[in-house]
């Protein structure tokens, strides 16, 4: 694997040493005139430490010398530097000032590159095949609980048992549950199972989704690409929004056709987002409003919650995607937006933002359109209401929110 090259402005002069206080502030030493600093010598920038040890390590105070050492208990070493330095983060003036470390041909495991994921959880529809297993995939081999959620549960376990082959522990770290995004009733039994297995989940991420399918309707009624690719996982992320902890991250992948969409406040109806026959339908303009309404419902997520992030991501390049996909990248590559989002340190505090290639970029007008996103939200309300009734599952909060908006 091709690791990415280091970031010669970070590097540190000759003499220099970066170290870290208790309290996780990083400082630097000039060995030559025996000076310390806070700020970096090039940069000029302050940097912080955050989070736990890696798995296995421990803060010790060496008896003979009353230091700070760190102890690697799993490679039986010591070490007077605190092994979170690697991932120390910029303190920013401003929260969404941050540089480019990744791009469109950069592979989710760089990404990951030396990240510790012990004890985080994550779900992901769709996670038994193409960008969603090499999500699950490189996710689990550096430590996180998996949640593959998907109709097909053969295939789900055919994929945890690739990821055991490659490594055992990333496959003991993986469970596949059963959802069916074509049922709102699957989604409410998916997420009841999940709440009785964890107490939390660290990235929610919806990558499921479907493209150019002819004319068809689900069980509940709905147009098909328009329940899987949005309105399942809406009514998903609110019923597990009680799992979704203080630094929790959704990450609702969309894509960029939702710029060529046709969706407006003048035209939004339950009707136009889900057409009742085929006369009225157009495979194309319906995927494309599907994926504006993944752009709008991260928005409106982000203004509900101060303390989770929600990021909108488009994993790869090109209005076809599911047709170009196979010629401009391959699968890690195209996976790597989605794991940059829902890891990367430098994004603490980055919230309802859109990312292309791993880096911010601005998505169309109706996109940042704030009372086109509240209408989608209250319509997909109605839409679940007349499936399941006024008392749909985690939707009673949802009213009270509502009403005090």
């Amino acid at each position: 694997m091709n690791l990415p090259e280091s970031d010669s402005e970070d590097e540190l002069p000759p003499g220099w040493e970066e170290r870290v206080t208790v309290d996780g502030s990083v400082f630097y030493a000039n060995h030559l005139t025996k000076n310390t600093q806070w700020t970096h010598p090039r940069t000029g920038k302050k940097k912080r430490v955050s989070g736990d040890l890696p798995f296995g390590w421990e803060r010790c105070i060496d008896k003979n010398t009353g230091k700070v050492i760190y102890v690697d208990h799993e490679n039986r070493r010591t070490t007077y530097t605190d092994p979170r330095l690697a991932f120390a983060i910029e303190e920013k003036e401003h929260v969404n000032d941050y540089r480019q470390r990744f791009d469109a041909s950069s592979t989710a495991l760089q990404v990951l590159h030396g990240r510790d994921l012990n004890g985080k959880v994550a779900l992901i529809t769709g996670a038994n095949a193409g960008i969603g297993f090499e999500t699950t995939r490189s996710l689990a081999k550096h430590g996180c609980t998996v949640i593959l959620a998907c109709r097909n549960l053969a295939s789900a376990e055919e994929a945890i048992s690739q990821i055991r082959e490659d490594k055992p522990a990333a496959g003991d770290n993986c469970i596949a549950i059963y959802l069916d995004l074509t049922s709102l009733s699957s989604v409410v039994q998916l997420a009841n199972t999940v709440k009785s297995k964890y107490d939390k989940i660290d990235m929610l991420i919806l990558n499921a989704g479907v493209f150019g399918l002819p004319f068809s309707k689900t069980l509940d009624g709905f147009e098909t690409t328009f329940q899987v690719n949005h309105l399942s996982h809406f009514y998903l992320t609110v019923l597990l929004r009680p799992l979704l902890v203080t630094g929790s991250r959704v990450v609702v992948v969309s894509s960029e056709s939702h710029r060529f969409a046709n969706l407006s406040l003048e035209n939004l109806t339950p009707l136009s987002l889900s057409p009742d026959s085929a006369s009225k339908y157009w495979d194309m303009m319906t995927y494309n409003n599907s994926k504006l309404c993944n752009v709008l419902f991260a928005r409106q997520l982000a203004k509900k919650s101060a303390d989770v992030r929600y990021i909108r991501v488009q994993p790869a390049s090109g209005l076809l995607f599911a047709i170009v996909r196979p010629f401009t990248k391959s699968l890690q590559q195209a996976a790597s937006t989605t794991v940059y989002c829902a890891t990367a340190l430098e994004l603490v505090g980055v919230t309802g933002v859109y990312f292309n290639n791993c880096f911010q970029c601005q998505e169309s007008a109706a996109a940042r359109d704030d009372e086109l996103a509240k209408a989608l939200w209250d319509t997909s309300m109605e839409m679940i209401r007349s499936v399941l009734g006024n008392n749909a599952p985690g939707l009673e909060h949802e009213t009270k929110r509502s009403l005090e908006e």
